[in-house]
């Protein structure tokens, strides 16, 4: 499984970064896609940050998971970037997994993929036009599509795309490698 994280001007810092951290613990190959010519991105805190792969550079349709940040101008300007959403369309109707966090999942609803599915984001950014059913979760998986409500559901979210992926015993182990309370107290409880 191979996954391309989105990054645009304005991407929310830590549901960028944490997202790709743990993936990557888990053994996962991502990579950090700007969606413009430029290969370094400023965070939505000013952070500046050097992509592994410029948009013209890749090939979307190569990927198996396709993630997208949050941020209110990272989600702009990923929403305002049509061959991403196209690439987003045509994922999504592959059947492939499609990911987005915090204010990012108003673009997969734009493109009508959260249609009949139960999903989560930022509160502000949730709307009826999308036509599926909003929780007030930390992350929701339905079918192929997993969002996380926002900066503080980023571990949530990246552990929801980890059990997906590679299941329960990498997530474990994900977990028990960076201290992550809820593993960790149950493996203290095993011995």
């Amino acid at each position: 499984m191979k996954c391309a994280i989105f990054l645009a001007k304005g991407f929310e810092d830590c549901e960028g970064l944490i997202t790709v951290d743990m993936l990557r613990r888990a053994g996962i190959p991502v990579d950090t896609v700007s969606i413009t010519d430029d290969p370094v991105v400023e965070t939505s805190h000013g952070v500046r940050l050097f992509t592994d792969a410029v948009w013209k550079d890749i090939d979307p349709s190569a990927y198996d998971v396709l993630i997208l940040p949050g941020g209110k101008a990272g989600t702009a300007n990923l929403d305002a970037f049509e061959p991403l959403n196209q690439a987003l369309k045509e994922h999504f109707n592959q059947g492939k997994l499609t990911c987005a966090i915090c204010a990012a999942p108003s673009v997969l609803g734009h493109l009508g993929i959260l249609n009949g599915k139960h999903y989560t984001c930022f509160p502000d950014f949730r709307s009826d036009s999308y036509e599926g059913e909003y929780e007030m979760e930390l992350a929701v998986e339905d079918g192929n599509v997993i969002t996380g409500r926002g900066m503080g559901a980023t571990i949530e979210f990246a552990r929801t795309i980890i059990r997906r992926i590679e299941g329960e015993e990498v997530l474990r182990k994900v977990e028990y490698g960076m201290q992550y309370e809820h593993s960790f107290r149950e493996l203290i409880s095993q011995e």
